[in-house]
Formats: structure tokens, C-alpha cells, sequence
């Protein structure tokens, strides 16, 4: 992890993320960071819907960040690593694995963690888990201590892993993207491992995204899913789905619900992105009336 930003990339990535001033480390501007983080960039898997994959040196998943645009786990987590690095935090990335519905538990280099030493801002905890990276974020830093956080509908059990010894384990709300994640606790200091996961996400097709356009947004009362033209939202009040109608109202909910413009595609691109999720949505409805 020997790459940092300048002063410029630093304020221009916090401009995107809606925060103004730079801070010195604390556990407060940490969980600043991570919210606003959360919020404004969406989990999704555009690119790779379309052919058009970023790769995830950490060069490109800054770049993709300042450009306007997103990612998954591997450029969200790589880009908000260096931010904070560069703010000053110690940073370290782990390996991870999300464990689907219905599947065993992993860490299979799938995922990649982070967690912050922040050795002064609570005497019984040395260690936080800052992940931004998952489908279903925690919307703050997580100490690394056994127990329940978060509130309704939006809590997240920490636990040993039962896959690697060490390690730490992390479920989410029941209604959640998946299952957990595990982490391995040994710190990585090389992307080159998550290379091959990373082509084989972005460019095979067993890969679970090869053919979803899919992004995963939340913020302090509420997450968002748009898959196709399926939106999901899920707070207090239980979790509601919408089928957008439309080529306008879609783009109006990809910006304002999760600040995606698609600016790295033209108008007709877009276009054309809608009109192929309307026939996957059609071929999808016709087959559950079968």
C-alpha cells in the first residue's frame, strides 16, 4: 500500500464524498468519512454489466472515484484505503469472503476488508472495521469486539470466524445481500492475490455479475437496490419494492437514490443499457408466470 494522495486528489475525493475540511485522525471524522463514503458511492456493478470493467490497482480505483463514477468491494475499498492512509489513519487490508444465501462460509480473497488501528479513541478497542466495500455497508466504523451493533432494521452481529483461525466474522440484518462476510486477520500488503478474483468477477461468465446491473446504496434510516428496474428499499417500515416504469424515471432514480449519473456513458449508451434490462425484465416475468 505505498501509494498516497496529494493534497488536491485529497480534497477533490472529499468533495466528492460531500465533506469540506480536512481533519486530523479521530474515531469522529473516521465515522465521517465512512458515512458519507456509504452514502454518496454506490456498491454496483455497471461496468461490468456493460463490458467495460475497471481494473483495481489502486491508480484506477482513485481515478474512478475523482472521475464521478463507483465500483464493488475491490475499488471502493482500495480507493477509501488510500484516502485514509493519506489522511494520516494506519490502514490494513484483509482478505475476505461473503458467504451467499444458502452457501458455507468462506474467505476465499473474494472480498477485500479493511480495518483501522486507532489505538487512542477507546481504551478497550485497538482495531475498527471500516468496510464500504459490501452490498450491505455498515454506515459506521465497527469496533473489532464481539457483540451487536447498529439499530433496527440495520444491525450487524461481530463474531469469531468458524473458517480462519483469528479471524472475525460479520452478519448482517436478517433481509440482507447475503449471509456474512468472514476476514482473515493476517494483513495483506499486496492487491496482486485479488487480481485473478477480481478478472474473473468482472469478465467470466459464471461470474455472478456477468449479467446484472445491479447497485446497493445506503444511508443512516434506510438501503436501496436497484437490480434492472427493481427497486428495494428497506427501513423501519419493512422492505418495499418498485418496478420502475420508465427510461426517465430510472435515471432519475439511479441519480438522486444512489448518485449515479452514469457520466462515463452517452446518451444513447444509456439508452441502450435500459432497453436491455427491459428485455431481461420481460423474459423474467414471463418465465415466473410459467
Amino acid at each position: 500500500m505505498n501509494v498516497t494522495l496529494t493534497r488536491s486528489e485529497i480534497q477533490a475525493y472529499l468533495k466528492r464524498i460531500g465533506i469540506n475540511e480536512i481533519e486530523a485522525p479521530s474515531l469522529n471524522y473516521l465515522a465521517e468519512l465512512q458515512r458519507a463514503h456509504v452514502k454518496i458511492l454506490s456498491w454496483q456493478t455497471i461496468d461490468i454489466y456493460t463490458g467495460r470493467p475497471v481494473g483495481i490497482r489502486l491508480q484506477d480505483s482513485v481515478q474512478l472515484i475523482l472521475q464521478g463514477r463507483s465500483g464493488y468491494c475491490f475499488h471502493l475499498n482500495g480507493a477509501f484505503s488510500i484516502l485514509l492512509r493519506s489522511l494520516g489513519y494506519t490502514v490494513h487490508w484483509h482478505r475476505g469472503g461473503v458467504q451467499p444465501h444458502g452457501e458455507l462460509p468462506r474467505v476465499n480473497s473474494f472480498h477485500l476488508g479493511l480495518s483501522v488501528l486507532l489505538p487512542d479513541a477507546d481504551p478497550t478497542v485497538e482495531r475498527w472495521i471500516v468496510d464500504v466495500g459490501l452490498g450491505g455497508m455498515p454506515f459506521e466504523p465497527l469496533p473489532l469486539r464481539y457483540g451487536t451493533y447498529g439499530s433496527e432494521p440495520f444491525t450487524y452481529q461481530l463474531m469469531p470466524s468458524s473458517v480462519v483461525a483469528g479471524g472475525w466474522r460479520l452478519e448482517y440484518e436478517l433481509g440482507g445481500p447475503s449471509e456474512g462476510v468472514d476476514y482473515d486477520p493476517e494483513s495483506v500488503t499486496s492487491l496482486e492475490e485479488f487480481m485473478p478474483k477480481h478478472e474473473f468477477y468482472s469478465r467470466a461468465v459464471e461470474s455472478p455479475w456477468h449479467n446484472a446491473f445491479l447497485l446497493r446504496q445506503r444511508d443512516e434510516l434506510s438501503s436501496n437496490e436497484l437490480r434492472g428496474c427493481m427497486l428495494r428499499t428497506h427501513d423501519r417500515e419493512g422492505i418495499r419494492k418498485t418496478e420502475i416504469m420508465n427510461y426517465t424515471e430510472w435515471r432519475e432514480v439511479l441519480t438522486e437514490v444512489f448518485h449515479e449519473p452514469l457520466v462515463s456513458y452517452s446518451e444513447l449508451e444509456c439508452q441502450e443499457m435500459w432497453e436491455r434490462i427491459q428485455i431481461a425484465h420481460k423474459e423474467w416475468k414471463q418465465a415466473q408466470e410459467t
